[in-house]
């Protein structure tokens, strides 16, 4: 791994994670090409911005959760080569309930270039610190639907305000949201803006 990347859980003190593309517990039904242990990755700058955004949390009484962070371009690769194939329907009822694989990329739920790959962009939520339970967000981690968007208005007040939480939380650490997915935010000031980096996580 390269210097200037960390385990994120080695430097952000008290961090959870589920690294979900380790796991068959995501969109392609397997382990994702890249993800050789199941540890989040990201280049230090992010993490130096993550202890913001865990202290901020902690101060709501929140803590947070990752599902993701840097993503080697092998595994964007893969993606690819999954959205060409048959359709199997073991995963589109709960990941993509609306639309079609291929189409996953024209709307903007996947990309060819991910900013996962430059590492500084997370996917994540947040926890009750004082249950361990995930809040309800009004949908799932990788749900390619329009209820996934920070907008929707698909989703209860509860939800909604805890999706409100989050994106404070980030934002102030120096975050920005994604508008189509709630879970998904990205460094403003990321080291590698034009760099796409393909080291597995192992």
């Amino acid at each position: 791994m390269r210097d200037d990347f960390a385990y994120v859980d080695e430097v952000v003190p008290g961090i959870r994670w589920d690294a979900k593309y380790a796991t068959w517990d995501n969109f392609t039904g397997k382990p994702v090409d890249g993800y050789l242990v199941n540890r989040v990755v990201a280049s230090r700058a992010f993490c130096d911005a993550l202890k913001i955004a865990q202290k901020k949390a902690e101060s709501l009484g929140f803590a947070l959760l990752l599902w993701d962070a840097y993503r080697p371009q092998r595994a964007v690769d893969a993606f690819m080569r999954w959205a060409e194939l048959p359709e199997d329907g073991r995963k589109k009822e709960r990941h993509y309930p609306n639309i079609d694989r291929a189409a996953m990329f024209d709307q903007g739920y996947v990309a060819t270039k991910s900013g996962h790959s430059r590492g500084s962009t997370v996917d994540l939520t947040i926890f009750d610190l004082a249950t361990g339970e995930l809040v309800p967000m009004g949908g799932d981690h990788d749900v390619m639907d329009e209820i996934s968007h920070h907008d929707s208005d698909r989703v209860g007040p509860a939800e909604a305000e805890n999706r409100r939480h989050l994106r404070s939380i980030m934002e102030e650490a120096g975050f920005t949201a994604y508008q189509y997915e709630w879970w998904h935010y990205t460094l403003k000031n990321e080291p590698y803006p034009d760099t796409y980096f393909d080291f597995p996580i192992e």
